[in-house]
């Protein structure tokens, strides 16, 4: 499969009904984290950024600036659509975007609002997703993995899957 640069109205189709994404930054100690994020993408979000809300005291804020390269991964098993997206994140400071993305759910974490002095918007730059979009239902899935595990050759046609470079 080789990468391609293609419309992302597909990709955003699958993600904007996923409410959570997990965020995997790489720590101070050199490994992986993972930590479960609210997307914050409006309609008008559907480009090559990311973006979500973090608490500027947080280990997750201090990982993203010693290395900000980092990957979020969708998964929604009810339609079988599973989301790979990596890029770089950064701190941006947009009073204008905040208020723009702000919702009634962040005050639980952000008790100030957007002008919360340890609210910080964070923007994930997206280099490259990957998406796998089953097409096929239960029935067909099982039967198609069933036929494969007889003859031995590899299951086809289950799922569409598709790696998009954004730029």
């Amino acid at each position: 499969m080789t990468a391609q640069t293609v419309d992302t109205s597909k990709l955003w189709d699958m993600i904007k009904d996923i409410r959570f994404g997990m965020l995997t930054v790489r720590g101070a100690d050199g490994r992986l984290h993972s930590r479960p994020m609210t997307t914050r993408n409006g309609e008008a979000d559907h480009g090559g950024v990311i973006w979500f809300f973090m608490s500027r005291a947080g280990q997750p804020l201090a990982d993203l600036a010693a290395s900000p390269d980092v990957n979020v991964s969708y998964a929604d098993p009810a339609s079988d659509k599973y989301v790979s997206v990596s890029g770089a994140a950064g701190v941006v400071e947009d009073p204008v975007k905040k208020q723009e993305l702000w919702s009634v759910a962040a005050k639980a974490w952000f008790p100030g609002g957007v002008e919360d002095p340890d609210l910080a918007l964070v923007a994930i730059l997206v280099a490259e997703a990957e998406y796998w979009d089953v097409k096929a239902n239960k029935a067909v899935q099982i039967f198609k993995l069933a036929r494969a595990a007889l003859t031995g050759e590899e299951p086809t046609d289950l799922a569409e899957h598709r790696r998009v470079r954004m730029g």
